[in-house]
């Protein structure tokens, strides 16, 4: 009970309208579509109305197009607009200022790492607070409380290791959690791992879903015991079916998907039943479109997403460059959203170090989620044990001294590693006909 209380506490003295909004998506999880839908549909005129009103970018859209705020009054009147892609924000970053932009509470965030073209974007303080109340709502269709213990292994896109180890503590002492590293995953660390989460005793694991697989197979590889959690949730990759089935296997109990989008503001998350992810609609839209833009009713496509309460930076039609599978499924657990069947998002290999240590590739993607000033794309190549080659796409805007700070970082995760830049005009496909942004050569 004492830690339920502490963990709202410490949400409430960040935003005091938090526990209030959480209680509400509690709630809201058991309404039919149909009413789901309509709160979302008028949020969505809202957010169109202020789109138009305060921010170039979509007053020029509209006018060009010879539309008004009023042709958008429902989900399926957004096929009316264009997709939005990273490269049309950029170009028109200045134009996607709000007007009013001194007036409201806002965050600074970097995006779109794992696709090897980082964007800079701005989120609304409430856009922010809802995003969490949603996410515990999520681990609630697990059986998660707010306060439970849980342990984290991943890496920076999950706030960990991007603050001091004071504030670390805090935090998880205020959330009753521990945070891991993906970033460190050698024999020493993942042995200190197994003891943390014996001491600790989790009712949740939660991390990237190639983080966890890595580890069952090397907890089982060494024949470790571990008490195991009550449930995994993975996220930010793609969770194949028999890296699913080994986690669970090996640690002995359900393991859930989950999907977010912080700058898009939309979520999805699968319930015990694992019939699919319950698409949420209180932060914002997901479609799934043709490669025209067109919605689709059921089957593949690419996910667009529209923010409904990032006023600070709104996204209207945004290409994720994920893929969903919708399913006109209803699941038995009885919530009445919609499901995706399954996200098809970016897998990231792990890397090397000659000092034998495992790193997640994401320690990669974090790196230039903070220095992306003036690259429009990126890839990393492990060619050997001990060299590693960085391709870049620039812009007019890059800054060759970014290269040392980028450089620096790699030196904290091995020194062993010889780190060559290349810069190139483009990224190629991988012969299998896609974009991969962290390669492992040696491995394959």
């Amino acid at each position: 009970m004492f830690n339920r209380e502490l963990f709202i506490l410490a949400h409430q003295a960040a935003d005091r309208n938090f526990y209030s909004i959480y209680k509400k998506l509690i709630q809201n999880q058991w309404k039919s579509y149909d009413e789901l839908k309509e709160e979302q549909e008028k949020q969505l005129r809202h957010m169109v109305n202020f789109a138009y009103e305060n921010v170039p970018y979509y007053h020029k859209l509209f006018n060009d197009l010879r539309l008004v705020p009023g042709d958008i009054k429902k989900i399926e009147d957004l096929q009316k607009l264009p997709v939005l892609t990273k490269e049309n924000i950029k170009s028109n970053w200045e134009d996607f200022q709000p007007v009013n932009l001194n007036k409201l509470h806002y965050y600074e965030g970097v995006t779109g790492g794992s696709t090897g073209n980082p964007l800079k974007y701005r989120l609304s303080k409430f856009d922010r607070f809802l995003s969490g109340a949603l996410l515990y709502r999520g681990w609630g269709y697990g059986g998660y409380g707010l306060g439970d213990k849980m342990v984290f292994l991943a890496g920076s896109s999950l706030d960990i290791g991007t603050k001091s180890y004071l504030a670390k503590r805090v935090h998880e002492i205020a959330r009753n959690i521990m945070k891991l590293s993906s970033f460190d995953m050698g024999e020493k660390e993942m042995r200190k791992y197994v003891n943390i989460i014996n001491s600790f005793k989790p009712k949740f694991l939660r991390g990237y879903a190639s983080s966890i697989y890595f580890f069952a197979n090397w907890i089982e590889k060494n024949n470790l015991k571990i008490d195991y959690p009550l449930l995994i949730f993975t996220t930010s990759e793609k969770l194949y079916p028999h890296m699913k089935e080994q986690i669970g296997k090996i640690f002995h109990c359900e393991v859930l998907d989950t999907y977010g989008l912080n700058d898009g503001g939309i979520s999805a998350y699968e319930c015990q039943e694992h019939a699919g992810l319950h698409i949420d609609t209180e932060r914002g839209i997901m479609e799934i479109a043709d490669p025209e833009g067109n919605q689709l009713e059921t089957g593949s496509g690419k996910i667009l997403a529209t923010s409904l309460y990032n006023y600070s930076m709104p996204f209207i039609r945004y290409d994720t460059n994920d893929l969903g599978n919708l399913t006109d499924d209803i699941c038995s657990c009885g919530r009445g959203y919609k499901l995706l069947k399954e996200v098809i998002g970016r897998s990231v290999d792990f890397l090397l170090t000659p000092e034998g240590k495992n790193v997640n590739g994401w320690f990669f993607i974090y790196i230039f989620w903070k220095f992306c000033q003036g690259i429009k794309e990126y890839q990393i190549i492990q060619e050997k044990l001990d060299k590693i080659i960085i391709k870049i796409v620039t812009d007019e805007y890059f800054d060759e001294k970014q290269l040392n700070k980028i450089l620096q970082e790699v030196r904290l995760k091995s020194e062993g590693w010889n780190v060559e830049f290349k810069f190139v005009d483009k990224i190629d496909k991988t012969k299998a006909g896609k974009y991969k942004y962290v390669i492992n050569e040696i491995q394959e």
